[in-house]
């Protein structure tokens, strides 16, 4: 399964993905909010892709996200009907973020049977959480201390997007 963008092509994990998903999964902006530590090596970044791999022909539904063919990130159902995204910080404020899940969000409720899309960021990553109210989720709840990594405590906001009620 391939979505198509005016700017971008969500394809399949491959192979061939690796370096530059190490490059943005070690870089330490981009995993500032993240729900794990940088990659500290390309090993775990390896196992990553390859169990995105593994998922992609079960659940074609989290997407590499590529610019001109190149991989710049991820979007799309991250497990049960969270959705989730992350982009390397040389294509931030372009946009492409919210025109993947603009794609994607229809997809997933056409693909799935699930009540609502999810979505869990942390409060203090604004434009995350900006760009998940542009695309229609709603603040549902707010936790403290959801995330530890490298013994800092993050929080979590949830937020949910319904289905809408002219699908199935």
């Amino acid at each position: 399964m391939t979505l198509k963008t005016d700017r971008l092509v969500l394809r399949e994990p491959r192979p061939s993905d690796l370096n530059a998903m190490y490059a943005l999964y070690s870089d330490l902006r981009a995993m500032k909010y993240w729900s794990t530590a940088p990659h500290a090596d390309r090993s775990v970044t390896k196992a990553l892709l390859d169990r995105m791999i593994a998922s992609w022909e079960e659940s074609p539904a989290y997407f590499q996200m590529t610019l001109d063919g190149t991989y710049i990130g991820n979007v799309g159902n991250y497990r049960g009907s969270e959705v989730g995204f992350i982009l390397h910080p040389d294509h931030w404020r372009k946009g492409y973020v919210f025109e993947a899940m603009q794609a994607v969000i229809p997809y997933l409720f056409d693909i799935t049977i699930h009540p609502g899309l999810t979505a869990d960021a942390d409060p203090l990553n604004a434009a995350s959480v900006g760009l998940l109210r542009r695309l229609g989720f709603v603040e549902t709840q707010t936790a403290k201390n959801t995330y530890c990594i490298n013994g800092v405590w993050s929080d979590s906001v949830y937020l949910a997007l319904p289905r809408p009620k002219n699908l199935p």
